[in-house]
């Protein structure tokens, strides 16, 4: 049997995945954290020969830690999962009750996308979070995972779908892909597949919205600022920005550009460098910056970069005006981040950095779909249709129109013999 046959039976699960009962998705999430638990160290065992494997063939160090799936990246996605078993149904819930006319009733009711493929990095992690995501929004979904995470993801889609299974949920609810020469049969299905997220490299996010035609959510490059007002708190600017570089240098919310008021250059940058050189993060500054602090020369392309390593470019601004047009111009509508204390310079920068998410003097790590109180999150979306930001349970749903007559034709309401009144209920 072909892949999109295996495919097409997890479209045809998917309205009864869709009808679920919140407690039977509940269920299975409470399943899902005690079989993680229980197999933990089948669990860390696989891992560990994903790593060995990644070594041997010199993946480089970032993707390395975005690999390791350890007690506590455990320890995370259970909390995730016991969160989202806490949150209310995304399903099932009425948005308007409108009686059109008497005995004519129209609700908009709350219900799943349906099949969702999600093709992700080398993240064990993210398997996790995306199917527990997809099991309380009640939606199917087909899992492609990065292939150095091969022997990760193959265990822990084994034990979240066969807790899945013994909790009642249909059979095909769950599909993983594992070669690379499937993803292409995958574009394929778009009479199977309803949403598709990519994450990876933009290159790759481009190559899927060119060939197929199911719809595309997703970011593709993570180039995210933050702006050094004239009028910011040093204490609080330092702290700020090593933590948004370097407290996970791998992830598409760290830091990659900072723009700094000319104003400011001279106090901030040595404080600055001297906090970085902790974690030996290689500066790439403007002639400016290298007029008060050693740094390589930046270049042209370092505007447009996602280094996703120890590196940060740094430009200084004459004002945020031109700190807004340059985030404008070379970001990635990701996170942004401006430091002041200066409220209505803060919100001039909030209001016109085209963005999903904007950021007061916070580090742009904040952009997480666990941090937001979401749960977890299938990704970030740097879009504007349907989601935006992290995406967690509020993305996963669509509704749809349930109209309740009595019989009703509207050549009545055509002739003029019945109007309708439009009557709002509670």
């Amino acid at each position: 049997m072909s892949i999109q046959d295996e495919i097409r039976k997890v479209k045809l699960a998917s309205p009864r995945m869709a009808a679920s009962p919140e407690e039977t998705r509940n269920q299975a999430l409470q399943m899902v954290c005690d079989a993680l638990l229980a197999h933990q160290e089948e669990i860390f065992a696989a891992n560990l020969e994903d790593m060995a494997q990644a070594q041997r063939d010199g993946v480089a160090a970032p993707v390395l830690k975005r690999l390791k799936f350890d007690e506590g990246k455990l320890r995370d996605v259970v909390a995730g999962i016991r969160d989202l078993i806490g949150m209310p149904d995304p399903l099932f819930q009425t948005q308007l009750a409108r009686e059109l006319d008497e005995g004519l009733v129209l609700k908009r009711v709350t219900c799943p996308i349906g099949v969702i493929g999600v093709i992700f990095e080398a993240r064990p992690d993210a398997l996790v979070q995306i199917s527990s995501l997809c099991l309380k929004s009640g939606n199917c979904v087909i899992l492609k995972g990065g292939s150095e995470a091969l022997r990760s993801n193959r265990k822990l889609f084994d034990i979240i779908y066969d807790a899945a299974r013994q909790a009642g949920l249909p059979e095909h609810c769950m599909m993983q892909l594992e070669a690379r020469s499937e993803i292409s049969e995958l574009l394929d299905c778009h009479d199977s597949v309803d949403l598709l997220i990519p994450r990876g490299s933009n290159s790759f996010v481009q190559y899927i919205m060119n060939n197929t035609k199911i719809p595309v959510m997703g970011h593709a490059d993570g180039i995210c600022h933050i702006y050094v007002d004239r009028d910011a708190d040093l204490d609080k600017a330092v702290p700020i920005i090593f933590d948004s570089k370097t407290q996970y240098v791998s992830a598409c919310n760290a830091v990659e550009t900072l723009l700094v008021h000319e104003d400011v250059v001279k106090e901030l940058m040595p404080r600055l460098k001297a906090a970085l050189d902790q974690k030996q993060v290689e500066i790439r500054g403007t002639k400016e910056i290298a007029g008060v602090i050693p740094c390589e020369e930046a270049t042209p392309e370092d505007n447009t970069r996602e280094y996703l390593d120890y590196i940060l470019s740094v430009k200084p601004v004459a004002d945020v005006y031109e700190a807004i047009d340059h985030i404008n111009c070379f970001g990635s509508h990701h996170t942004d981040c401006i430091v002041t204390e200066n409220a209505q310079t803060a919100e001039t920068f909030m209001d016109l950095v085209d963005s999903a998410g904007v950021y007061q003097n916070c580090s742009t790590r904040f952009a997480d779909g666990y941090r937001y109180g979401f749960g977890a999150e299938v990704g970030i979306s740097t879009g504007k249709i349907h989601a935006r930001g992290p995406v967690g349970l509020e993305g996963l749903v669509s509704y749809k129109y349930k109209l309740y007559g009595h019989g009703q034709i509207v050549e009545d309401y055509a002739s003029g013999e019945k109007q309708f009144h439009f009557k709002d209920l509670k």
